[in-house]
């Protein structure tokens, strides 16, 4: 196909620019399907997963132009080397395969936008591959993701992140997991002005957010949505579908948990084989409106008892965490503390440091 010729606007420096922008941008995407094609080789011994992944990335080698490699000046470009802090904390293969989609997917997005000008054959392309690339990476991570690593992770986990409707939450996440939260929960309260695609669009989002930190992701009650995006696993409350019918919808290595608000709840999410129990409220909130509050002692009987990690839940922040602490809770669970928080980083830091303390 004949190169189209620049639009008239263009002038040459900025034909230039863009060529060089597409040739960075192409190499970072290629770049970046490579790390999940050699994973997937290597590690998971997947053929089915090499072979979509090698395609989209040769898709993207044949409308590499000459052009765009010519125009290649890394000697000039003033962020040839650069490095980010975030690099070094990628401790899991998880985080490494995370960050690469984000990596080709931001990519793409740049050749959607400036492929307009220049090559629209390009942009076209990256917009089927972008599109392509998010259920990639589900099955990628999934693969290499099974029941004792998630299990592993969340007895690793002490402070869980359960989300409210807020303005910006995908930011008050992002900022969350950058402190540390390795353990989300996407709750979203029913509202019949907000449509499930949201719904899905918003969890898709946080369900990648979470695994470029390494994080678990977990949807409450819904597990249509769960499977949908890719979650770790769901929450139940006592009103939701058994765990032994989520089990079946499952399989066996996604987490379960379930909210318990007495000991005898406990006991029975041991039975169904739950994976963790959410204990509380501890103190009365608004995100649960008109239930009592069961106190710290029902956190005492849960420490002495609970062969599972559970979370205290329900009104807990830094201003009454140590009280918490001391009734036998090493896990606790927030929604306001975080989401509320003015900063939601620095809330982060003071919860994790009040569970760090000795109780």
């Amino acid at each position: 196909m004949t190169p189209p010729s620049p639009v008239p606007s263009q002038r040459p420096v900025e034909r230039a620019a863009i060529e060089r922008l597409l040739d960075a941008n192409l190499d970072r995407a290629r770049e970046g399907l490579r790390v999940l094609e050699d994973w997937a080789r290597f590690a998971l011994d997947r053929p089915d997963l090499v072979a979509r992944t090698k395609d989209l990335r040769q898709r993207l080698g044949r409308l590499h132009r000459s052009s765009y490699k010519l125009a290649r000046h890394t000697a000039s470009d003033p962020a040839a080397g650069l490095a980010h802090p975030a690099q070094a904390e990628r401790q899991e293969a998880d985080a490494v395969l995370a960050a690469n989609a984000g990596r080709v997917q931001e990519a793409l997005r740049v050749l959607e936008e400036f492929g307009r000008l220049e090559d629209p054959d390009l942009a076209a392309e990256a917009a089927t591959i972008r599109y392509a690339l998010y259920d990639l990476e589900v099955d990628l991570l999934q693969a290499g993701r099974d029941g004792d690593g998630r299990r592993a992770l969340l007895r690793r986990c002490h402070l869980y992140l359960v989300t409210n409707p807020v303005d910006g939450l995908e930011a008050v996440v992002a900022a969350a997991l950058a402190a540390g939260v390795r353990l989300v929960q996407y709750r979203a309260k029913p509202d019949p002005d907000v449509e499930d695609r949201h719904r899905l669009e918003q969890a898709r989002v946080l369900r990648q957010l979470c695994h470029r930190h390494g994080a678990l992701f977990l949807v409450n009650d819904r597990i249509d949505l769960a499977l949908a995006v890719g979650a770790d696993g769901v929450h139940l409350g006592q009103g939701d579908l058994p765990p032994s019918v989520a089990r079946r919808l499952l399989g066996p290595d996604r987490l379960i948990g379930r909210s318990t608000h007495r000991i005898e709840d406990l006991r029975q999410a041991v039975a169904d084989g739950c994976d963790y129990v959410g204990v509380g409220p501890v103190n009365a909130t608004p995100t649960k409106p008109g239930r009592e509050p069961v106190g710290l002692a029902y956190v005492t009987q849960a420490a002495a008892e609970s062969p599972l990690p559970f979370f205290a839940i329900g009104g807990i922040d830094p201003g009454n965490l140590a009280a918490v602490r001391r009734a036998g809770a090493d896990r606790v669970a927030v929604v306001r503390a975080i989401t509320a928080a003015a900063d939601p980083g620095e809330a982060v830091a003071a919860l994790l440091a009040g569970l760090e303390a000795e109780a």
